[in-house]
């Protein structure tokens, strides 16, 4: 809900536009003053703020949503037998019943406070619960916006490529503790000198002696590095994790902002856990699909209307409670309201939509090579045969991580960074991508909040953002996917991994296209015949592996060995190793 009130004395003194007496406005719109313009003018600085707030926090958690698309081979892990994170990411997300079941939640949530605020009379105790509560759940998701934040600042003061003056791109060898001149894919030249300084531009005026440049490295090293959390325990199993610095000081912060907010209770700060938490979900929340985020909206864009026009739960809950439940912003005597949900439920949609560009960007790169291999399958009379064919099988091209490179790309623009778009080595060309569901949907909010913004003047009461907010989002998208023709692709992408294949053969038509999936090329041979529980069932190799493991386990123990029962290490990788 979104909702734009005057204060008490304002509302008696008067504010154009907004006054609830015909009488004031009358006045205040034949004799206007100093006060007017300058209170409109705050105004409508308030009302970008909040627009920019609910769109930047969307921008930034969309990017950092970002993951390999099924359309993307997976990187191969640098330690054999280890698969690499790309291999293991996919996760259930939104299913159709959570369009149901969202409405459902969040009315009774709803309707609860309502019934507890109207009991209590006085709020206070209300309030302190939520806010302890609230500053309690909001600390992981402050983690990791703090986390993110540091590490996009890291990337460009501490970039891995730039330009110099001379327009030659540099490469950064932390390893090594020496830059080095390059192509413009990367590659290091044979005959180019190094330099010591690993600050680019006019950054370099900080390392610009031998001692600087040291505690430059130093700082380097230890903002850029990674470490390996190693937890397990028997019977239950074994997790890793690589951790930052930035990873360390984002929890600290935090904790501070949390407990800072609990003691004091500032705008400000509620704010803030008001975006860690909208941030922390759209990493967490994603329709599994088109269908399923459209639903979700759908469902919750009646809900918002039915709360917010016809009950009083929606407003009195809204301006009672004093928790970061929502994003206030205040000037000029006056404050506008934005609750969460006005960001994170149109916003798991428009991250999706950039994932989705993803994935239609590496779908482009398939390609699909002729290949000689034995097909069995069964005739019309249900024998099964075998005869040699030639199909075509999906090569599909390997994910380049598009995560990090904001740094790095602005920098291989040159010093000023006012060059047009360079050549860049494919681990920065990566991150460019086309992006036009995800500019579309961006565009459509923004249409949404304009619009909501328009009520609330007209209408001088609360709105449903969600209202606005559902058709501008979904409307952008869906005509945006018919002008371009791919309404398909829109309605074929899932993230619930049964498009993440590999080795698949398919027939393909005139123009090129796949048109049927024939098999999966195992060892020179597509079975046809194999039921769906044999493609489940684990490989030889897998299951060879597994009891290797096993048999290695049980001869340690019966040597007189024993086994690791519970482990937690933190190791630190070689200098200047690159995570896997």
């Amino acid at each position: 809900m979104a909702e734009t009130q005057p204060s008490d004395v304002l509302a008696n003194g008067g504010l154009d536009g907004l006054d609830t007496s015909p009488a004031l406005n009358q006045t205040s719109s034949t004799i206007p003053t100093a006060w007017d313009f300058m209170g409109d003018v705050s105004f409508f600085f308030l009302e970008v703020q909040l627009i920019l707030g609910a769109m930047s926090i969307i921008y930034f958690a969309a990017h950092a949503s970002l993951r390999r698309p099924p359309s993307a081979a997976p990187r191969k892990s640098k330690k054999p037998g280890q698969k690499h994170i790309d291999e293991t990411q996919f996760a259930q997300g939104l299913e159709p019943s959570d369009a149901i079941m969202f409405p459902l939640l969040a009315g009774a949530l709803l309707i609860g406070l309502y019934y507890i605020i109207q009991w209590l009379k006085d709020p206070a105790l209300l309030n302190k619960i939520l806010k302890y509560y609230m500053s309690f759940m909001s600390v992981a998701s402050l983690f990791s916006l703090y986390a993110h934040g540091i590490q996009l600042a890291v990337s460009f003061v501490f970039p891995d490529y730039w330009r110099g003056r001379d327009g030659r791109l540099r490469k950064v060898d932390q390893r090594q503790r020496v830059v080095v001149i390059c192509d413009n894919a990367g590659n290091p030249q044979p005959a180019a000198s190094t330099e010591s300084n690993p600050l680019p531009g006019a950054l370099s005026l900080f390392g610009a002696t031998p001692r600087l440049q040291k505690s430059a490295w130093e700082i380097r090293s230890l903002l850029t590095r990674h470490w390996a959390l190693r937890f397990a325990m028997h019977g239950v199993g074994e997790e890793k994790a690589n951790i930052k610095f930035s990873h360390m000081v984002g929890m600290f912060m935090g904790l501070a902002t949390a407990l800072l907010y609990f003691t004091t209770s500032m705008t400000f700060l509620s704010n803030v856990l008001g975006y860690g938490m909208c941030y922390g979900s759209l990493q967490l929340l994603s329709p599994t699909n088109f269908l399923t985020g459209a639903l979700v909206l759908v469902g919750l864009f009646f809900y918002d209307i039915v709360m917010v026009f016809y009950t009083p739960y929606m407003v009195t809950v809204a301006t009672t409670l004093d928790v970061p439940i929502k994003l206030t912003f205040k000037a000029a005597g006056r404050q506008s309201i934005l609750g969460l949900g006005d960001i994170v439920i149109p916003g798991i949609v428009i991250a999706w939509t950039l994932r989705l560009d993803l994935w239609v960007h590496y779908l482009r790169k398939v390609k699909y090579d002729q290949t000689a291999l034995k097909l069995i399958e069964k005739d019309s009379t249900g024998t099964v045969v075998e005869r040699m064919d030639y199909r075509h099988r999906e090569i599909k091209t390997q994910y380049q991580d598009v995560k990090g490179n904001w740094g790095n790309s602005l920098w291989i623009r040159g010093p000023l960074f006012i060059s047009g778009a360079q050549q860049a080595p494919p681990s920065v060309a990566a991150a460019r991508f086309s992006k036009v569901y995800f500019t579309a949907s961006m565009v459509g909010y923004l249409l949404g909040m304009l619009v909501t913004l328009a009520m609330l003047l007209v209408f001088k009461r609360g709105q449903p953002a969600l209202l606005y907010l559902v058709p501008g989002v979904l409307g952008s998208i869906l005509v945006t996917a018919a002008a371009r023709g791919e309404l398909k692709e829109l309605w074929t992408y899932t993230e619930d991994d049964s498009l993440d294949t590999v080795d698949v053969v398919v027939d393909l038509d005139a123009n090129g296209r796949p048109i049927k999936t024939v098999g999966k090329l195992e060892n020179g041979v597509v079975d046809t015949t194999k039921t769906e529980d044999d493609k489940n069932a684990k490989s030889e190799e897998e299951k060879k592996q597994e009891d290797k493991k096993e048999k290695e386990g049980k001869d340690q123990i019966a040597k007189g060995k024993g086994h690791q029962v519970f482990l937690l290490a933190l190791d630190a990788p070689p200098e200047g190793e690159d995570e896997d």
